[in-house]
């Protein structure tokens, strides 16, 4: 495993994202690296709408939270009665905040395929012109995989300046799964090509950033806690056929020869980053989309560059499903000292996290299915 922010420069090229950038200075972690500070707007309310996750459960029931709505998706009647939501190996959440008069939308992961994806937004009825800006948590193919069918079918509706927010150059690497003997099939590829022609502007930062006033990414996540990434992917560093990441863009970049030479290497999600809010009278919310970088270690970060200690929800995927029985004690374990109130289990989080946390926190577990809205605030 590559050491903390030991390619802390990656990307200073991509000053792109500089303009959405509120940066309020620098403290000190544990280990003594610079964190950046942001100002974490505070916004009125938040929904959080699942539109592609792994299940649809249509008789699971509206639960009964303290702070917080929570809505099911049963049914559809009349033209689209005899369609319904998809499920499938991936994660897309259709996000609506307020502040005041002021309402933002944002679209965060596309999952595996499109076709699952456009089904659901248009079963949900959900207002896709409306959206404010797309973000992507991190470069694996079931959170990228349906953005390219869904700027097909959608790009035209949507604001003209539309900007796409990624965690860093790392996001644009060819991804690849072990086959056995030595061998790799493809797991995909975010290619700038089909961003530029669909007219989105990559916004690029391994720091944190300010999205439209009211969201804000936590940036590159640093490794401190007893987590490690679990093996997944491989990733490919470089370019080729067009595609892939551009290895010159990092500065201080301590690739190995392999690495340079395109050799795929277990991958490490160095610029996976999470999306977060700041909900008045209620504390954060983290959206760890896939937490490859560990949950702890990212609920940490959006502290550190906020300043606001109070956590008032965890979401996402926890990528847990693989870990070891003494691996996910141990995380539990650090998790619970967090005193989040409310855990939302997703997409790679895993039967075992779930059955961890009914045991450990029942009070803080929401379940979660395709379909469902959890709205807090206002």
């Amino acid at each position: 495993m590559f050491p903390s922010f030991s390619r802390r420069q990656l990307l200073q090229a991509s000053a792109l994202a500089a303009p959405a950038l509120t940066c309020t200075g620098l403290s000190l972690d544990a280990h003594g690296a610079e964190t950046p500070r942001i100002e974490a707007p505070l916004v009125d309310s938040l929904s959080i709408q699942v539109v592609t996750d792994a299940t649809h459960d249509i008789f699971i029931s509206g639960a009964q939270v303290p702070g917080m709505r929570v809505d099911r998706a049963r049914g559809f009647r009349g033209a689209m009665e005899r369609r319904a939501l998809r499920s499938e190996h991936g994660l897309s959440l259709y996000l609506t905040s307020q502040k005041g008069s002021e309402t933002r939308r944002f679209l965060l992961d596309f999952g595996w395929t499109a076709e699952a994806l456009n089904n659901n937004l248009e079963l949900l009825g959900l207002d896709v012109a409306a959206l404010d800006a797309l973000i992507v948590s991190h470069g694996h193919l079931d959170h990228t995989g349906g953005l390219d069918g869904f700027l097909d079918k959608h790009r035209a509706a949507m604001r003209e300046d539309l900007r796409l927010y990624l965690g860093g150059e790392d996001a644009f690497c060819y991804r690849h799964s072990a086959a056995g003997n030595g061998a790799f099939v493809s797991y995909g590829v975010l290619d700038r090509r089909m961003l530029s022609a669909a007219r989105v502007r990559p916004m690029l930062s391994e720091d944190p950033l300010v999205i439209e006033g009211h969201a804000f990414t936590t940036g590159a996540v640093p490794r401190t806690s007893l987590e490690r990434v679990l093996p997944n992917s491989f990733v490919e560093f470089g370019q080729r056929d067009g595609a892939g990441c551009n290895v010159a863009g990092y500065a201080n970049n301590h690739f190995t020869p392999a690495e340079l030479a395109g050799q795929p290497v277990p991958d490490q999600h160095l610029h996976e980053h999470a999306t977060c809010f700041h909900v008045k009278d209620r504390g954060l919310v983290v959206i760890t989309s896939c937490g490859h970088a560990g949950i702890i270690n990212t609920v940490r970060r959006a502290q550190q560059v906020t300043g606001v200690q109070k956590v008032y929800a965890l979401v996402g995927g926890f990528h847990l499903a693989m870990a070891s029985t003494d691996y996910l004690n141990r995380v539990m374990a650090e998790l619970k000292t967090l005193d989040i109130q409310h855990v939302f289990p997703m997409h790679c989080s895993g039967t075992n996290f779930l059955e961890a946390a009914k045991r450990e926190m029942p009070q803080a577990l929401v379940l979660c299915t395709t379909g469902s809205r959890f709205t807090f605030g206002a």
